[in-house]
């Protein structure tokens, strides 16, 4: 059996969610592109979204609302500063547990300037009354509010500037079809590819004045799970390994070292990762087995195992869900080096 021990998922690095070593400094020293032409991948969102902005712009009207969906970390947020930077507006930045009363979102809606930008991150996690409120915005430009209680009650209208509301979202799925259908653009974004990160890795490390070869971006990029995030802190870490313990050059040799160090292997797998598969595979004989068992095995929250380690997993082939539970994959057996003779 393996030892179970707390794990610290705050501070994952591995985590494609913004977690304390991520510094807010990000924005300010510009890793953010803020034009299309300086953004690296997501190629077909891309071309579909600067035509529809040269479009608005030539008929001098507002972009239809934009709905951005994805895994976490491919640059939702930096998209939507992109559309308000190309509109040649403002942008408000909001997520969706922050407004929690329609008064909320009513005093956002209302302090918007004409053409301005509605950045709302979470949007799925709206709670419906706001959402009641936002269906007239995105539809007329209005806002209907309630004044007054009981009979004395009255609705007033109050129109509103034309905006661009941008919502993105990690779990589509979750949000309601009248929310859903009020979006004109519809855009999925997908992990990137090794070169795409190796590339967003060589301008992040000239914007930070980090010398880094070839080799050594394409080592980092290699191990980020298909996330500009992920890639993004894995060069800030191996930085430091670079300069205490090379150069301060990062090469292939010297980001092996690191990420090696980081407990990240070639595919980008952590140490939880691999405790979750080698449990299934030594602890259960590759599955299958309940994802409640595994968690009392490892000592982890179910939900935590579910939401952290499995999307990944199976992104790579390396996990299959069943009826009966999870099994490890021959993919997995090989990548730990483990023979199914040895697990039984």
């Amino acid at each position: 059996m393996i030892e179970s021990r707390d794990f610290d998922f705050e501070n994952r690095i591995v985590a494609p969610e913004v977690i304390k070593q991520d510094s807010i400094d990000d924005i300010d020293v510009g890793l953010r592109p803020k034009m299309l032409s300086e953004y690296i991948g997501q190629t077909k969102a891309k071309e579909n979204l600067s035509i529809y902005i040269e479009a608005a712009k030539k008929r001098g009207d507002v972009l239809d609302h934009v709905l951005l969906y994805g895994p976490p970390g491919l640059g939702k947020t930096t998209l939507s500063t992109i559309i308000a930077h190309e509109m040649g507006t403002n942008i408000r930045t909001t997520s969706g547990p922050a407004i929690e009363k329609p008064g909320d979102l009513a005093a956002l809606l209302t302090n918007l300037q004409d053409g301005d930008v509605l950045f709302i991150d979470e949007i799925h996690r709206l709670s419906r009354a706001v959402e009641e409120v936002l269906y007239p915005a995105l539809e007329d430009y209005s806002l209907d509010i309630i004044v007054g209680k009981g009979p004395a009650a009255r609705s007033i209208r109050i129109d509103l500037n034309k905006f661009t509301l941008v919502g993105a979202t990690t779990r589509v799925g979750q949000l309601t079809a009248p929310l859903r259908d009020r979006f004109g653009v519809v855009l999925r974004l997908e992990l990137y590819s090794k070169e795409e990160l190796c590339d967003i890795i060589m301008r992040s490390s000239v914007i930070l004045g980090i010398p880094c070869d070839k080799g050594g971006a394409m080592e980092l990029a290699s191990r980020s799970r298909g996330t500009p995030r992920i890639a993004n802190r894995f060069l800030k870490r191996a930085r430091d390994y670079a300069e205490v313990m090379g150069n301060g050059r990062l090469t292939r040799d010297i980001v092996k070292i690191a990420l090696d160090r980081m407990e990240v292997d070639e595919l980008g797998l952590d140490n939880l990762d691999r405790r979750f598969l080698k449990m299934i595979i030594n602890g259960y004989n590759g599955g299958p087995v309940g994802l409640e068992t595994l968690a009392a095995a490892i000592g982890e929250e179910a939900v935590t195992l579910e939401d952290v380690c499995e999307p990944y997993l199976l992104q790579l082939g390396f996990l299959a869900r069943t009826k009966s539970g999870r099994c490890a994959t021959d993919l997995a057996y090989n990548h730990l080096g483990i023979t199914k003779q040895q697990s039984k």
